[in-house]
């Protein structure tokens, strides 16, 4: 929240309409030496969505949030909070945003309530140390030091630490990196109760999966320029023409060129989609699996084909376009496993 306005301290204020954008990013431009991090970035996030930055290692996602929390200084182009300049009012802004950065740390020794009653002194008006130990499930944790703790703790801890400041808007960087599948979920079911709890919230993350379970918009940047912004099943719908699906069958297909031949066929490839089907196909323990890429008409085309050689399929999936199709056909390869 905001603090008691002064004659020397922007106010933040209720006026706008709900709708309003609580981050405005024009034409951010940063630079090192002669290095060009960030060009031409511009954006919005509305109030109560999370909105996911998502790149590969070195395309100035973390650069961009940075700048966003006035932790990097811009070349050029403008940042807004809630209305405040990160530059200019750097102590408001600090009322109104919580930050967790990547591959932050705490002093070894330094207990889970320690921290959280250290940090909340640097506020005017923060948020209950002890509420945020129960949100984030650190009660058997509170008097435990942060070197104790396990990966899944620390990133809980640091999420405490991003909103014991009772901010408005949070930034989360590369938040689930390094933990195992169980502690991230874990933590996306806690981003989203910080979400439903009025917080808004740029994620800067890696993981596809990730962007898609959480986020309301994505936007995906790309040698320091955004190349694409939507929902994730819009930008998963841009990633893919046509229809693709996998067919099992029991029998072989003695002709693969049969389907191949179909008007309506663009690919027959084997399910790793990197090795294209011989006539002699990839076989399975069950049969001969394929996946298959065409036009709209091209399941049942497949399907015709099929039993005109006297083949009826096991089974047939069809396969739904993901962010991470979008993300390769615009990056040009998957997202990096390790942290930007």
């Amino acid at each position: 929240m905001s603090t008691t306005p002064t004659a020397s301290m922007p106010s933040v204020t209720d006026s706008s309409p709900a709708t309003e954008p609580v981050v405005r990013v024009s034409g951010l431009r940063k630079t090192y030496g002669d290095k060009v991090a960030v060009q031409d970035v511009s954006f919005e996030v509305r109030p109560g969505e999370i909105l996911g930055v998502l790149g590969q290692n070195g395309a100035g996602k973390t650069t961009t949030v940075e700048a966003v929390a006035g932790l990097r200084t811009a070349a050029a182009g403008t940042v807004s909070v809630l209305g405040l300049d990160p530059q200019r009012d750097p102590a408001p802004v600090r009322e109104v945003l919580g930050v967790q950065l990547q591959e932050s740390r705490l002093p070894g020794k330094l207990r889970v309530e320690e921290a959280l009653r250290l940090y909340a002194s640097f506020y005017a008006d923060p948020r209950d140390p002890d509420e945020l130990i129960t949100l984030l499930g650190l009660q058997e944790k509170r008097h435990t030091a942060y070197d104790k703790l396990s990966g899944g703790q620390k990133q809980r801890l640091s999420i405490a630490l991003a909103l014991v400041g009772n901010p408005r808007v949070a930034i989360l960087d590369e938040l689930t990196t390094g933990l195992d599948p169980q502690a991230r979920r874990e933590t996306w079911d806690l981003i989203e109760a910080v979400r439903d709890s009025g917080v808004t919230i740029l994620l800067v993350t890696h993981f596809m999966d990730e962007a898609e379970r959480l986020c309301d918009r994505v936007i995906i940047i790309d040698q320091g320029r955004i190349v694409a912004e939507g929902t994730p099943a819009e930008l998963a719908r841009q990633g893919r023409t046509g229809v693709t699906f996998q067919v099992s069958l029991g029998d072989a297909l003695e002709d693969v060129e049969v389907l191949r031949r179909l008007p309506s066929v663009t690919s027959v490839t084997s399910t790793d989609a990197t090795t294209t089907i011989t006539p002699a196909q990839r076989r399975t323990d069950s049969g001969t699996l394929l996946e298959i890429t065409g036009g709209p008409t091209v399941l049942p085309d497949v399907i015709i084909a099929l039993h005109s050689q006297g083949i009826v399929p096991d089974e047939v999936q069809t396969i739904s376009p993901s962010l991470e199709d979008a993300f390769v056909a615009l990056v040009g390869h998957p997202s990096e496993e390790d942290p930007t």
